[in-house]
């Protein structure tokens, strides 16, 4: 688990922009059961997901169609959510970070690790309002 002060602020990039943090199993449960569409991130402290994940999420939501509801977990901090999420990801192997979009609780678009990892954020912003424009 790493410190809640250097975690918190990579926290803060997702929440302070409308995600709502997940940190049980349950919560993951509520948060798919919703209808429509859902977008779940997998932070990570990784450098990836500071110089490509987060900002390109942060991107893609300036889109005419977006998702319904805005949630994150956090991998090697929110196990319990973190692992229930990647449960609702498979086939796809665990990654962090990673990027999923689900509709009225099923995976619609996946975006895994090497996906992220040396993409600039613009085109994993790109990448998610396609996404959003076909299923949101």
């Amino acid at each position: 688990m790493y410190p809640e002060e250097i975690v918190k602020p990579m926290k803060e990039e997702l929440t302070s922009i409308g995600f709502n943090e997940l940190l049980t199993r349950d919560d993951v449960n509520i948060a798919l059961e919703k209808a429509g569409t859902t977008l779940i991130v997998v932070n990570s402290i990784c450098g990836c997901a500071a110089a490509n994940a987060r900002p390109g999420v942060h991107l893609s939501l300036q889109n005419n169609k977006k998702p319904d509801n805005l949630v994150t977990v956090f991998a090697g901090v929110d196990t319990e959510a973190t692992n229930s999420a990647r449960e609702m990801m498979i086939p796809f192997p665990p990654s962090s970070p990673s990027i999923a979009l689900f509709k009225n609780g099923t995976l619609v678009h996946m975006i895994e690790r090497h996906h992220i990892e040396g993409r600039p954020a613009e085109l994993i912003a790109e990448n998610l309002k396609e996404a959003y424009n076909q299923h949101c």
